[in-house]
């Protein structure tokens, strides 16, 4: 029994997916691991009882959200084969995915601006954890970041139409898991600092 090209490229889009999905469920084990031995470690005595979360991680958070609707946006006029609201989404959401970054460090220097150090004989756990969860967490940005460019390239090369969206869903899947996974990381360390 012989595939036709529709039945290939449907199980081709099913395969990319599923793996996609067991890469982020794999990155979700790690982090709840991580948040784990945070909450395990809390016992110790040595954490800061007073900590603020810095402002630029609040305004980091809002600008992730933003990166997953222009995402999804731009998933939504690929399929409507409009090519130039596409490229603003997508050029939208690269932009917003900087400033997060940006405000991510900023984040980092707010803390150290508090007298809380990452490493060193100044540090102390909770600004170590918030330090190692969020660097994980930049790094699988820096992967979706990538991915981005990828499919910016592509879509530049008119891969992409509302017949072929493949590696746009797939980016957006990606990015909409690394929104859900700092947001979840957010609420935690804001609750649980």
């Amino acid at each position: 029994m012989t595939m036709t090209a529709e039945e290939h490229k449907a199980r081709t889009a099913r395969s990319y997916k599923l793996l996609l999905m067991f890469a982020m469920l794999s990155m979700t084990m790690m982090f709840a691991g991580l948040t784990s031995a945070f909450v395990v470690s809390k016992s110790r005595g040595d954490w800061l009882q007073n900590f603020e979360m810095p402002k630029a991680f609040f305004v980091s958070t809002v600008i992730i959200l933003l990166c997953s609707v222009t995402f999804h946006l731009a998933k939504l006029a690929i399929k409507k084969d409009n090519r130039s609201a596409t490229t603003n989404y997508l050029l939208a959401t690269f932009i917003l995915g900087i400033l997060f970054v940006y405000f991510q460090f900023r984040g980092f220097g707010e803390v150290v601006n508090q007298g809380y150090f990452f490493t060193g004989p100044e540090s102390n756990i909770t600004t170590t954890f918030l330090y190692v969860v969020t660097v994980v967490h930049l790094a699988h940005l820096f992967g979706g970041i990538i991915s981005l460019l990828i499919i910016i390239y592509n879509h530049f090369k008119q891969k992409y139409n509302s017949s072929q969206t493949l590696g746009i869903e797939l980016g957006a899947m990606y990015w909409h898991f690394l929104d859900f996974l700092w947001i979840y990381l957010f609420l935690f360390l804001y609750f649980f600092k």
